[in-house]
């Protein structure tokens, strides 16, 4: 059965155009082309701390693959990963493991 992780994260203060930018731009594009399967990404209506994106995975296996696709790439740990921690609160991340319900829409 697919699951989904609920990643939120904190924005640092003044950095959402910043971090909107490297995300949809870069950090998106990357990890969609590793495989990942991004369904949606949010930001706060008035808050502009809140940042909050959705990944589908088809199975444990299928998120470990992914996994160091993404995070063990060089370009990912030389270039995106230390402007990612200069936008964002790393320690205040928060993931959730989420699976839909039976008549969910999201399957």
């Amino acid at each position: 059965m697919a699951f989904f992780e609920l990643r939120q994260y904190k924005i640092r203060r003044n950095k959402m155009k910043d971090w909107l930018k490297i995300f949809d731009e870069e950090i998106a594009p990357f990890q969609i082309g590793k495989g990942m399967v991004i369904c949606g990404s949010w930001h706060g209506e008035t808050d502009d701390s809140v940042f909050v994106w959705m990944r589908r995975f088809n199975s444990e296996k299928e998120r470990e693959r992914l996994y160091k696709a993404v995070y063990e790439d060089p370009h990912w740990q030389n270039e995106i990963s230390p402007r990612v921690g200069k936008l964002i609160d790393r320690e205040k991340i928060q993931v959730q493991r989420i699976v839909p319900n039976k008549k969910s829409n999201v399957q």
